[in-house]
């Protein structure tokens, strides 16, 4: 076991003062970034808390919130298996492998006992894969505009409004159509997920291109769609006979491509203590688009 890295405790933390570090956890290797410190407090408004990116995104969408977050916690924002700057191995990519992963780094690498997590997009079910798993570790979840695969209602690909779900299960095609020509494919989702066409920077949009254009970023990005049958299988499964019972924090966005109040519907059906809504002015990229709206959401829900 290896216990957290350790990095300071500033009044006023700035994204500059992230820890960047590896795990190798055999099967895989996890980039993963950390600011702020493990409190010597046990309540949970001091609780560390994890945060999972979705896709085409890495750790580095979580910018905006990380600082305020470490001014009182251990805050941990890993790359998920194949995505970011950790590695790609050729298969693995259901939720519950992959929540696995993120298990084994904070369980094992770390040695944390308990924490919040917070999921976007694919880390959404990634955060509901491991809740399920571990309930007594997980003390708090949020789920940010994704709904839970196998849910017992929600139609995830909302009957194929998301039409890239069925394009990135297709075997083979999206990478030979998409090789080359990231920037045009990647920038497409970047410029029109959001309630405007500018919400991500040009300085974010070439951080993902930089590590969605690696090898086999590609490949193991639509993996994660590849996987979306055995997801539902999973969950439905989970759900005939488990409810999550910790705090349940859900919120959609309500412009565009938002998933409105579909992500707590969803997770109302999976919990029993399930609260949320919506972010106004706000699409897809809840925590680049409306950073301190998610805050004044996400902080007093980690501090009750």
């Amino acid at each position: 076991m290896t216990p957290y890295p350790p990095t300071n405790q500033l009044s006023n933390p700035s994204i500059a003062d992230a820890g960047h570090y590896h795990a190798d956890l055999g099967d895989v290797q996890l980039h993963y970034v950390t600011m702020g410190k493990v409190s010597t407090n046990t309540n949970t408004n001091n609780l560390p808390v994890v945060l999972l990116h979705g896709w085409p995104q890495s750790w580095y969408a979580w910018r905006h919130v990380m600082p305020e977050l470490a001014k009182t916690r251990l805050v941990i924002a890993p790359d998920l298996r194949g995505l970011g700057d950790s590695s790609r191995p050729l298969d693995g990519y259901d939720k519950k492998t992959i929540a696995n992963d993120i298990w084994r780094l904070l369980h094992d690498h770390l040695g944390l006992k308990e924490f919040c997590l917070v999921g976007h997009d694919w880390g959404g079910p990634t955060a509901y894969a491991m809740a399920a798993a571990h309930p007594q570790a997980v003390r708090k979840l949020a789920v940010l505009d994704v709904t839970i695969p196998g849910d017992g209602g929600t139609n995830f690909s909302q009957g194929g409004r998301r039409w890239h779900h069925a394009f990135h299960q297709t075997a083979d095609l999206p990478e030979a159509l998409i090789a080359g020509r990231e920037q045009i494919y990647f920038t497409w989702f970047y410029r029109n997920w959001g309630h405007h066409s500018q919400v991500l920077p040009d300085q974010a949009i070439a951080e993902y291109l930089r590590v969605y254009s690696q090898p086999g970023a590609l490949r193991a990005g639509f993996a994660y769609y590849r996987n979306l049958p055995r997801d539902i299988l999973e969950n439905q499964a989970i759900a005939q006979t488990f409810k999550l019972a910790m705090p349940v924090l859900a919120l959609g966005g309500n412009m565009g491509w938002g998933r409105g109040t579909e992500v707590l519907d969803s997770l109302q059906r999976l919990g029993t203590d399930v609260r949320g809504g919506v972010i106004d002015n706000c699409g897809h990229w809840m925590a680049e688009e409306q950073p301190d709206a998610l805050l004044a959401h996400l902080l007093p829900f980690l501090a009750a």
